[in-house]
């Protein structure tokens, strides 16, 4: 190898080694994730929506909850998380308000579809147990497929988990549906985002709810119209830190609320216990 090869090859090894350091620390300033993730924890204490106030751990439990008692698993990425709550998030406070037990499989960045590491049927596969006993699934339909661009993908005719393009959104979800109903046989809840500037989110929408008639799951719609309209601007600015993720304030008074009366309706409905 000649000296101008051996320079060129340093050259490329600390471009690459740069670029990875740079897009660590981005993970770690807006996504909770990389060397600076303390950046990112101080960034969201400040925030008025993530007060002490506000704080899970502040919540007082309810009398006579339809869930209390319950065990439930959360399936999701980062707002199933509450990266940009300080790590509260619906989760927390429903669990806190109604006395469930519960199991939070998170991580922040993952995608439902398999076309990315960690996404939510590897997790759902390899970390929930499946001797476990789960009286409700519920999981977040990931804005990190849109935001990668991860194929829709089509529904398809067919009930075996072995047929599912899990590359894909669509083949993601049916695989999930069906994993679920063999191994927890317990009812399934996806949920949605608040409405944002997506074309391609308001397309996996329109496909959970197509998908919804096939396998018979739930749908918390919180991309519907009259959920954004239920805020005024300055509750919303209060309540999302971004266009995707709630505070605190935004987790416990708005979204918890809509979450629990459909849970309550779903508990009611079709929990064995």
């Amino acid at each position: 190898m000649t000296d101008r090869q051996k320079k060129i090859l340093t050259a490329a090894g600390v471009t690459g080694a740069t670029l990875t350091l740079v897009q660590l620390g981005l993970l770690g300033a807006l996504g909770g994730i990389g060397p600076l993730k303390g950046l990112q924890k101080a960034r969201m204490m400040r925030k008025p929506g993530n007060a002490a106030e506000y704080a899970a751990d502040r919540t007082e439990k309810l009398e006579n909850s339809p869930l209390e008692g319950k065990r439930i698993a959360f399936l999701g990425s980062s707002v199933t998380y509450g990266a940009h709550s300080l790590g509260d998030s619906f989760v927390e406070y429903l669990a806190k308000r109604n006395g469930f037990s519960y199991e939070k499989e998170a991580v922040s960045g993952t995608t439902l579809a398999t076309k990315y590491p960690d996404s939510y049927v590897e997790r759902m596969r390899n970390e929930l147990n499946r001797k476990q006993l789960f009286d409700l699934f519920v999981c977040q339909l990931s804005t990190n497929d849109a935001a990668r661009k991860v194929p829709l993908g089509a529904i398809s005719a067919s009930f075996d988990r072995n047929d599912f393009d899990t590359d894909t959104v669509c083949g993601a979800i049916e695989y999930i549906a069906s994993y679920v109903a063999e191994y927890w046989r317990c009812p399934l809840v996806f949920y949605t985002g608040t409405k944002y500037d997506s074309d391609r989110y308001a397309q996996m929408v329109q496909l959970l709810l197509e998908l919804k008639d096939k396998w018979g799951f739930d749908v918390i719609d919180l991309w519907n119209d009259d959920v954004r309209n239920g805020v005024t601007d300055e509750q919303y600015a209060f309540y999302m830190s971004d266009p995707v993720h709630p505070t605190r304030a935004g987790y416990r008074d708005w979204w918890t609320p809509i979450m629990e009366k459909e849970l309550y309706r779903i508990a009611r409905e079709k929990c064995r216990r």
